[in-house]
């Protein structure tokens, strides 16, 4: 069993958690990462504020265990935020804040609601400022990853924030798929991983299941950096750019921004219409270059014990390379 400062602030088994995407999770893939020892946390920002209790209930039903609630504070209503802080979470999560947003007095109220406060963070100065306005967790996440993702690399940005923010646990996020990734994260110095990508393979995952085999399907190369989805659907992300797989409707659009910015209720409906039928060629799917590391749709609380268990393996076996007294 792999002991880190982030199982033990949260009392996990494993040091692996589910990333709280905006689409993507359920209570039922959250419950399941849970079970299984890991940090489940409930994407909340689009769950109508007089669902998200329920949602949770749900949550406290498959499982006794820590879960989170995430929220994109670019995005999310005072609404659901109060939903969220009601609930009572062993973790509130955020991510990606707006600049004239004070994030010192979410969290601040977070901690009032009885949890710890886990942040997303794309720079180490970032994760500077996030730590001095209270975030008990960090998260680096390098642009590897699927969906809203900054411009700095998984290994570098982890390595930064791990030297930059010593005295906070930290979790790498981005190109992190089975127990090798979670090994090398721990060398980093993190202690522990966030994964989305790797969990939309799963059972639990509330994906179409079409858009799970183009996941497997993907070698990792056809993903690309786009605002296309968003102009789309009407969102400006604070300093974030969308990979997404290449589909056929991305391709249409690339260098003619300005034409789904004329076309924005067509192209949105279009985006609308695939999601709910599973065309993943005229969809779009936030989707990492780790999609080349998944061959394989599992539940995701065997997937949580696989990777724990691949990463006491890796550990074992490079503890062996060393041949003498380490100076």
């Amino acid at each position: 069993m792999l002991a880190t400062r982030f199982t033990e602030a949260v009392h996990l088994l494993h040091p692996i958690a589910l990333g709280g995407m905006g689409v993507g999770t359920s209570p039922q893939l959250a419950a399941a990462v849970c079970q299984a020892g890991g940090l489940g946390v409930l994407g909340a920002t689009h769950i109508p504020a007089g669902r998200i209790g329920a949602s949770v209930s749900e949550i406290r039903e498959a499982t006794d265990r820590p879960f989170g609630l995430n929220f994109l504070l670019a995005f999310a209503g005072e609404e659901a935020l109060a939903a969220g802080f009601a609930a009572r979470p062993s973790v509130l999560s955020f991510a990606w804040p707006r600049p004239d947003q004070r994030i010192n007095e979410y969290f601040a109220r977070a901690h009032e609601a009885g949890a710890l406060v886990m942040h997303m963070v794309s720079t180490a100065g970032d994760a500077v400022r996030a730590a001095e306005a209270g975030a008990d967790i960090l998260v680096a996440q390098g642009t590897e990853g699927g969906g809203h993702v900054g411009q700095m690399g998984t290994v570098v940005l982890v390595r930064q924030c791990a030297k930059a923010v010593p005295e906070r646990p930290l979790l790498a996020a981005g190109g992190i798929a089975d127990g090798a990734g979670l090994a090398a994260a721990l060398a980093l110095g993190a202690d522990g991983v966030l994964l989305g990508t790797r969990f939309l393979a799963t059972v639990e995952a509330p994906i179409h299941e079409n858009y799970k085999q183009a996941i497997l399907a993907s070698d990792g190369t056809d993903s690309v950096l786009t605002d296309i989805p968003d102009i789309a659907q009407g969102r400006v992300w604070p300093g974030a750019m969308d990979r997404v797989l290449r589909t056929r409707l991305i391709e249409e659009f690339i260098g003619r921004e300005w034409l789904v910015r004329q076309q924005r209720p067509q192209i949105a409906a279009r985006l609308a219409r695939a999601r709910e039928v599973g065309d993943v060629a005229d969809g779009s799917l936030g989707t990492g270059q780790v999609a080349g590391l998944i061959d394989s749709i599992e539940p995701a609380g065997e997937l949580v014990a696989r990777i724990a268990r691949e990463a006491e393996a890796t550990l074992a076996r490079l503890g062996g390379i060393v041949a003498g007294p380490v100076r």
